[in-house]
């Protein structure tokens, strides 16, 4: 999931002091881009019509496909890596038009009309006249942002040292086939403790923490135009077609299907 020879590091300059309760700002990044460890004073919809975003906090990781869109609250703490060619659109919200949206970093689905009005707001003035077109655009744009219907894809990481470099190992080389037992053995604990330290730290079991790390390497992958029987085999499933029956029970449709760009 994380690139290490060639990746570009890069500190944001973002100015937050528009005096405006909406900001839109947009960006097309590099494969392999990284920006630093940084947080804004307003909350951020970040959006990419192309390419994957992984953002990682200090709680844990939510991954980004094209299309989607990651909410990130005011004075969170984030790194944001690009896989692939990334064409960002993102919205900065003062606390008062963040209002009503999660308190905790949350992947989201961004349907077309959202899409068109993200397109728009980026070629609007930062400093945008109150009561005119641009105004009423930022306006439904603070409407549809609660509508946006969550995703299940962040992958919570333990505040538990040995745990969280366990947990980190297999993020980036996840098998299916690793089980309770191989976890504990390597932690010294018995099955039940693990088990119920592992759910006190990440608030998943064992096998659906470990679900939605290999939906979570799978995906840069796929979007990638890797083939699903080479992905699937990796990961340690038996064929393609019980991989794809994971990928839709868990995200609602095959893998073909929830990459696909729409609109």
């Amino acid at each position: 999931m994380t690139r290490e020879i060639g990746e570009i590091r890069h500190q944001p300059t973002f100015r937050d002091d528009v005096p405006r309760p909406v900001v839109a700002l947009g960006s097309d990044y590099p494969d392999g881009y990284l920006i630093a460890p940084h947080s804004h004073r307003r909350g951020q919809l970040l959006y990419a019509s192309t390419g994957v975003v992984v953002v990682t906090t200090p709680d844990g990781a939510w991954m980004m496909p094209p299309q989607r869109g990651i909410w990130i609250p005011p004075g969170t703490v984030h790194e944001v890596r690009m896989l692939g060619p990334v064409r960002m659109r993102s919205l900065y919200l003062d606390a008062e038009a963040a209002r009503g949206m999660p308190d905790h970093c949350q992947a989201l689905g961004v349907p077309p009309l959202m899409r068109t009005l993200l397109a728009e707001a980026v070629t609007l003035p930062r400093e945008y006249a109150p009561a005119g077109r641009a105004d009423a655009i930022m306006t439904l744009i603070q409407h549809e942002m609660r509508r946006l219907p969550p995703l299940p894809l962040s992958l919570p990481l333990p505040a538990n040292a040995a745990l969280a470099r366990r947990c980190r190992a297999f993020v980036r080389q996840p098998r299916l086939h690793e089980t309770i037992d191989d976890w504990s053995g390597d932690l010294g604990l018995s099955r039940r403790s693990f088990t119920r330290l592992f759910r006190r730290e990440t608030g998943l079991s064992f096998v659906a923490w470990r679900q939605q790390a290999c939906i979570m390497a799978a995906l840069p992958r796929l979007a990638a135009g890797e083939p699903v029987t080479a992905v699937a085999i990796d990961l340690g499933y038996n064929n393609p077609a019980a991989f794809t029956t994971m990928f839709r029970r868990a995200l609602g449709s095959s893998p073909g299907t929830y990459l696909e760009a729409k609109g």
